[in-house]
């Protein structure tokens, strides 16, 4: 009755575009994103809508190596303290304003100064950034980081208009000034986004579409209904148990990939007077919620056994993982010991989750399983965007979120799991793990790395300030009249090449 009643809703639904020519592409989206500002961001789906917008000084090809973007070359120096990028010629920003070194050095200083940058802790092994010349600029390091083209190819690489950004502050998520194939028409808060082709864009020859549409649709039957009715031309996140209605549908197709993040439990460690709980303060009762879940049965109920079960921020495939830590069974009696160890025996704490049908099974499997072992959770449905709000101000006792991962392990963990972290939610701190963790940044050599972040893993296990679960596979629901899309690891949908068929 209630997938009659989503699909009745969805016929009913008049999408903004309905009349749109054929240059239109409608992508729904499973979340809405927060501020469109790569400084001050953090969502998911608002990457997806950079990806349109925002050229980055680097991207990354489908087998992970860095190519060029706005920078068409780089080189190392002074045994990696210094990065020397030469920029693409000709480029120009949405509001007419020209690419060049000057506005590099503009975007980098706005990360490592604006009050609300989210992008500090990533950026700050850059102590200064030179022009050398218009189409030149050079990154001077406090010391050699590892991670810095990976940054430099996510939102800290994204270049935003200088004139527009000293103009509007923290006020330019309101019409972000980019200069990508793409720019900013309008956007509807859980409704959509509206962008338009630039066409004095470096790449507009490969960019066949005239609009894009980015619609906001968290209940995946829904969204699903939208695509099959043609509403939609291909959406992010495909649940699991759909992929054969999809197979089976000779006007669809499904594309899918294994992805780079996790998804897991956020636990408030020190942030405000909600984590002043055992969940937060005491590990035995966080290491007892562990043991309360079986991950494979998790996995297997949920999504049809679609993801990976893992308990490191990277997952059991990545040559960064340690070994000596496997994904623990579930052991409810060990658990309940905990609890009675730790005086929480019947402790009640409440989990807040995204409001879409997935994370809801998934909560309400978690709550079950926890149940079992003496916890009583209370779950919370909440907007994605409100929710994310809602752990920053330390309104949270803990959060099943995720991660859609990054190309090097460090762009897993250190802006979560540092005291000074731009996106350490929990405000965990212990001077160990940065030691750990700013070590890794600091060297090429992946052997010493490796042991780097075993160390960091063992710590983080023992006192897990966020409990991981799995890592998701990366599912895409498309026309079968659109041609052209290429699947990513890191799940973001590039527009380049990508046509309908006549």
């Amino acid at each position: 009755m209630t997938r009659k009643l989503s699909l009745a809703v969805a016929a009913g639904m008049m999408l903004i575009g309905s009349a749109a020519s054929a240059e239109t592409l409608r992508i729904g989206l499973a979340d809405d994103p927060d501020v469109l500002d790569p400084d001050q961001s953090r969502t998911f789906v608002g990457r997806i809508v950079y990806t349109a917008l925002c050229d980055k000084l680097v991207d990354i090809d489908p087998d992970l190596n860095f190519v060029p973007q706005l920078a068409t070359a780089w080189e190392w120096s002074d045994g990696g303290k210094t990065l020397t990028m030469k920029l693409r010629d000709g480029v120009t920003f949405h509001d007419g304003e020209k690419f060049d070194a000057a506005a590099v050095k503009a975007n980098i200083e706005r990360s490592k100064t604006l009050p609300e940058s989210r992008r500090k802790s990533e950026v700050k092994s850059i102590d200064t950034v030179d022009v050398v010349d218009p189409l030149t600029v050079r990154f001077n390091l406090k010391a050699p980081d590892a991670t810095l083209l990976a940054t430099l190819s996510d939102r800290a690489g994204m270049m935003v208009s200088p004139k527009a950004a000293a103009e509007a502050g923290a006020g330019l998520g309101a019409k972000l000034v980019c200069s990508g194939p793409f720019k900013f028409v309008e956007r509807v808060q859980q409704d959509r986004i509206v962008l338009e082709k630039f066409p004095a864009h470096w790449n507009a020859a490969n960019i066949h579409f005239d609009q894009v549409i980015y619609r906001t649709i968290p209940d995946s039957t829904v969204r699903l209904a939208n695509l099959q009715a043609g509403d939609l031309d291909m959406l992010e996140r495909l649940s699991p148990p759909d992929i054969a209605t999809v197979k089976a549908d000779s006007k669809l197709q499904v594309v899918d990939v294994v992805g780079l993040g996790y998804q897991g439990i956020t636990i408030n460690n020190n942030n405000g007077e909600r984590s002043k709980t055992p969940l937060g303060q005491d590990p035995r009762v966080r290491k007892a919620l562990e043991l309360s879940i079986d991950r494979a049965a998790l996995n297997q109920v949920v999504f049809d056994g679609a993801h990976l079960p893992g308990n490191q921020f990277v997952s059991p495939q990545s040559q960064f993982y340690n070994q000596a830590i496997p994904v623990p069974a579930r052991d409810v009696a060990k658990a309940k010991a905990l609890l009675k160890e730790a005086g929480a025996e019947g402790f009640s704490f409440e989990m807040q989750f995204p409001n879409n049908p997935d994370m809801t099974r998934a909560a309400q499997v978690i709550q079950a399983m926890a149940a079992e072992a003496g916890f009583d959770v209370k779950l919370r449905a909440t907007e994605f965007a409100t929710m994310l709000k809602e752990q920053s101000a330390g309104n949270y006792q803990a959060t099943e979120v995720g991660w859609s991962g990054r190309v090097d392990p460090d762009g897993n963990i250190h802006a979560f799991a540092t005291c000074k972290g731009g996106i350490n939610d929990t405000k965990y701190c212990n001077p160990e793990v940065d030691k750990l963790l700013d070590a890794a940044r600091q060297t090429n050599d992946v052997a010493e790395r490796k042991k780097l972040y075993a160390s960091a893993i063992e710590i983080l296990d023992r006192e897990r300030p966020i409990i991981y679960l799995y890592h998701p596979k990366w599912i895409w629901a498309l026309s079968s009249k659109l041609q052209g899309y290429k699947p990513y690891p890191d799940a973001m949908i590039r527009l380049e090449g990508m046509k309908k068929a006549s």
